[in-house]
């Protein structure tokens, strides 16, 4: 009932070679021309129309599957939805003049990253890897993509534009590499975003850039890539809608919730599945009044906020305003399971109920864990991670494990957690600015927090091997007047740098070893006594070989990279 009017036809599931005679009618707009482009993965194809539809108009699609030496028609149908465009209303910051919370570095003045405090040193048991935020914008400073050690120190930061946000920072496989993947865009007022989905190799350089389809904007909740170079993404799609069933305005607005499956190598979709579609608007727990249905301000009635691909062909998603979890069918759409909310399908023991909640996840032995926000407004005394267990043979949903925080934080949005390969859980709080990792039976092994950063929609731990493509950076100031001068140098986003060697010599080509010193996080400082007239610094790994070096440069000059 929701399709886009620039929707194309994901027809799925056979060579696209097999399919033909495709015939697109729209009621109000006739016969629809187009283009039949195969997916990559070699089971099926889109049809791409080359006008839009219009709003309100039924679309009937035709066609022929050609099966061996047998053919067989085909048809199906839906209905355009009249769009709804929002105003450009994306919240400024002002940068502060006396920002607070914010770490500065000599070498990297254009790099002030929010300051991470360590609360819980971190426990040797803790799993290895380090951690991945995105930070939001505030009046301290820039927000971006961000990478820091057990210790709180630095790894790397990618300060973004004014009114351009980061979420969702994390590591996944693309082309069996190892990359970093992350939202990046416009955070609405209304609650989602419109943005692209980054992905950069082990050098920190773009490698792919992954757009929504059918006239709509990738959403800052989720990304997967998942196997055969497919992708899953969130969007929101407002729409005009009449909702006086739910006691709201006739000629009102709602934001449906929205996911898509993207072919990564020619940007068709393969999939597209609407909340509109299956869920009752009545099933939200917010009230769709006036002032929340507008057409500046569409009623969120469902909020989908995450996306976990099953190996049983299923999907389990999130309605954070339903407060369920779904499984939804993979080939149909329809949803199979609802976990708790108005309408669940399974029974709810004492503990297990999640009211706004985030990021559920189905572990491989079945158990399934979420963040628990319980707030905004508040239902529950505070936000919490969970551990569940649905029992096929009673239909009930029982409470394992949850982790809380101490003190208690009550999250009215965002959140996640992650099952770390040790059995660890590391939970990221969302809208408190706290990242937290616990042991398998509830014990507290590092606990650290942003509070210049305001927000991190998610928080991750992973293994990373970063080999930036750019320099070392040195900035050279005086230790003291009159004294010797003194090398800052750090590299952005390097993780196997052990120390750094200090060269000197008279000339640009006669530069010899003077001294190695242990890195100390981010920025190591080192006294360039009687250095000569030209010296560099080396980035040694532990191994003693040479990651990168600096440019050669001059004592007398301030800053090089």
């Amino acid at each position: 009932m929701v399709a886009e009017p620039s929707s194309q036809i994901s027809l799925l599931g056979v060579p696209a070679g097999e399919i033909s005679a495709v015939s697109v009618i729209g009621s109000h707009t006739g016969p629809h021309d187009g283009r039949l482009i195969a997916y990559s993965q070699g089971d099926g194809a889109s049809y791409i129309p080359r006008r839009q539809f219009s709003a309100g108009e039924h679309v009937t699609v035709r066609g022929t599957l050609h099966l061996g030496s047998s053919s067989r028609r085909f048809a199906f149908a839906f209905t355009v939805a009249d769009e709804d465009p929002l105003p450009d209303i994306t919240a400024r910051y002002t940068t502060s003049s006396s920002p607070t919370g914010i770490q500065r570095f000599h070498s990297r003045p254009d790099l002030p990253a929010p300051t991470v405090h360590v609360t819980t040193p971190a426990a040797s048991t803790v799993a290895p890897g380090d951690i991945f935020v995105a930070a939001y914008a505030t009046s301290n400073g820039p927000g971006g993509p961000m990478i820091f050690e057990n210790s709180g120190q630095l790894v790397w930061f990618e300060p973004l534009p004014t009114k351009i946000s980061a979420t969702n920072l994390q590591v996944q496989q693309y082309e069996g590499q190892q990359v970093l993947t992350w939202w990046q865009g416009h955070v609405l007022p209304q609650g989602f975003g419109e943005g692209d989905e980054i992905i950069d190799n082990t050098a920190y350089r773009q490698i792919a850039v992954v757009h929504a389809g059918n006239g709509l904007h990738a959403d800052l909740h989720d990304f997967q890539i998942i196997s055969r170079d497919t992708a899953l993404l969130t969007a929101y799609d407002p729409v005009h809608c009449d909702l006086a069933s739910i006691r709201g305005p006739s000629n009102g607005a709602i934001s449906d919730g929205v996911y898509q499956e993207i072919d990564l190598k020619t940007g068709l979709v393969r999939r597209e599945w609407h909340a509109l579609d299956h869920i009752a608007i009545a099933d939200a727990y917010p009230k769709a009044s006036a002032g929340e249905a507008r057409t500046a301000f569409p009623f969120d009635f469902f909020h989908i906020n995450s996306l976990d691909q099953q190996p049983n062909g299923t999907m389990m998603t999130s309605g954070r305003n339903t407060w369920t979890i779904y499984t939804v069918d993979d080939r149909t759409g329809q949803v199979l399971t609802r976990i708790g909310g108005k309408q669940s399908t399974v029974k709810m023991a004492p503990g297990t109920a999640t009211a706004w909640q985030h990021d559920p996840r189905a572990l491989p032995d079945g158990d399934i864990t979420a963040f628990d926000n319980g707030a905004k407004p508040k239902i529950h005394p505070y936000s919490r991670g969970i551990l569940e267990r649905l029992d096929p043979t009673t239909n009930m949903m029982t409470l394992l494990a949850q982790d809380t925080h101490s003190p208690a934080l009550s999250a009215g949005t965002q959140g996640n957690v992650q099952t770390l390969p040790n059995g660890d859980a590391l939970i990221g709080w969302g809208a408190e600015p706290y990242v937290s990792e616990y042991s398998p039976t509830g014990r507290l092994l590092f606990d650290a927090d942003m509070t210049a950063a305001d927000q991190s929609y998610r928080a991750f731990r992973f293994p990373w091997t970063g080999k930036p493509s750019s320099r070392p950076t040195v900035t050279l100031a005086a230790e003291r007047p009159g004294g010797s001068p003194v090398a800052y140098v750090s590299w952005n986003g390097a993780t196997q740098v052990a120390s750094w060697r200090l060269l000197a010599g008279r000339a640009e080509q006669q530069l010899t070893p003077v001294t190695t010193v242990t890195r100390s996080g981010f920025e190591t400082t080192i006294s360039l006594t009687n250095p000569g007239a030209w010296f560099e610094l080396q980035a040694l790994n532990r191994g003693g070989t040479v990651l990168g070096s600096s440019v050669p440069s001059q004592t007398n000059t301030r800053a090089q990279r």
